[in-house]
């Protein structure tokens, strides 16, 4: 699986190099997403601009990475879908479940928006 890492101070850009996200890349895909939260990577941005092609294993892959970064109270952003991801997301039922932008940009500003409201509401509590 080819793939580029930019870590920041409070994101990751994740960025698959492969024209297919499918039953082939899915685990390594899964494996990778669980790594980097291991490590304490708490906010990813999932760059898939250069996948064409994903299949339901590929979807699930997505849902594991979405589901692992919001457990640790992160927020995992899906940035630049083709038109046939898009379309088997919102035939799946899924585009209310994943955070989707059309650019990387939009995805690190929902990024410095979800750590903003995450310390006010930290805040909110303590008081």
């Amino acid at each position: 699986m080819k793939y580029t890492i930019d870590k920041q101070e409070s994101y990751t850009i994740f960025k698959l190099n492969e024209p297919k996200l499918d039953s082939l890349l899915a685990p390594a895909l899964k494996t990778e997403l669980i790594t980097l939260n291991a490590e304490g990577v708490k906010n990813i941005i999932l760059d898939l601009s250069e996948v064409n092609y994903t299949d339901s294993s590929g979807l699930s892959s997505l849902l594991v990475g979405n589901r692992t970064i919001q457990q640790d109270g992160g927020i995992f952003v899906l940035a630049s879908l083709s038109e046939h991801t898009m379309k088997l997301i919102k035939i799946s039922q899924l585009d209310g479940v994943l955070n989707i932008l059309p650019t990387i940009e939009e995805a690190v500003d929902a990024v410095f928006m979800h750590e903003v409201e995450s310390e006010i509401k930290d805040s909110g509590e303590e008081e």
